[in-house]
């Protein structure tokens, strides 16, 4: 776990209170948001077990993805303590991951989901129920006026909560990539948690006819906090 995650995750620096569909939510810079009327905990693409799901097609990846990422998680759920979790697919890298998590590993899982709803939307990489682990799988779930899916849909839509796309954004003119909660203020993308996963900048062509570009805003997760960008102040790559 690097230290700046461990930061984020302990509350040294403040969420990000918007309007969501009429909803307040609150993005949290280690890239959970949080539901604070519904006291439920949002996160998206946890891609767990990648390491071993790339060894077992030969490809070697240090194998403490899982460990790590259910590290900064607990963290998220000590400072929140939520009644509910949604996770927004993609959850697991692929079809295999759950049944052949180390003990250690699903023992851990099952602390943080002990006592709370917790939900499973099924994501590309996780279609079916995690075997063995427990929860709720959907394909989709409403809370309130929120909508929650893995893949955003196409077109404008309000009130739509997804992931998938992994948005990342870049300042023009300098800095580097940043994570961020791609909105504006009537559908939302999360960024990616998992320790392991990459991004996908928000002007990549994936996310055309997703917002209302005037609205458009990154919420870009910086050293100090969470920093909203409008589009038009970005750079590709």
């Amino acid at each position: 776990m690097n230290a700046l995650a461990r930061r984020r995750s302990q509350g040294e620096c403040a969420a990000l209170e918007i309007a969501l569909a009429g909803e307040r939510v609150a993005c949290d810079p280690s890239g959970v948001l949080y539901l604070p009327a519904e006291d439920c905990l949002v996160v998206s693409d946890l891609h767990l077990e990648k390491g071993a799901a790339f060894a077992r097609r030969g490809m070697f990846l240090p194998p403490y993805d899982t460990a790590a990422t259910l590290s900064l998680l607990a963290l998220c759920l000590d400072r929140y303590s939520p009644a509910r979790v949604v996770c927004l697919g993609d959850s697991f890298h692929d079809r295999k991951g759950a049944a052949l998590m180390p003990a250690s590993e699903r023992d851990t899982l099952a602390g943080l989901m002990r006592g709370r709803d917790w939900v499973w939307i099924a994501g590309n990489h996780d279609p079916e129920p995690p075997q063995g682990i427990g929860g709720e799988t959907l394909l989709e779930m409403t809370i309130g006026a929120l909508a929650f899916r893995h893949e955003p849909s196409a077109g404008l839509r309000r009130g739509e909560v997804s992931g998938h796309l992994h948005p990342v954004a870049r300042l023009a003119g300098r800095g580097s990539r940043r994570a961020c909660f791609a909105t504006d203020g009537a559908r939302m993308i999360l960024p990616s948690f998992g320790v392991t996963t990459g991004g996908l900048n928000v002007l990549d062509r994936a996310f055309h006819g997703l917002f209302d570009m005037p609205r458009a805003l990154a919420c870009m997760i910086g050293h100090a906090g969470i920093y909203p960008v409008r589009f038009g102040s970005l750079a590709r790559g």
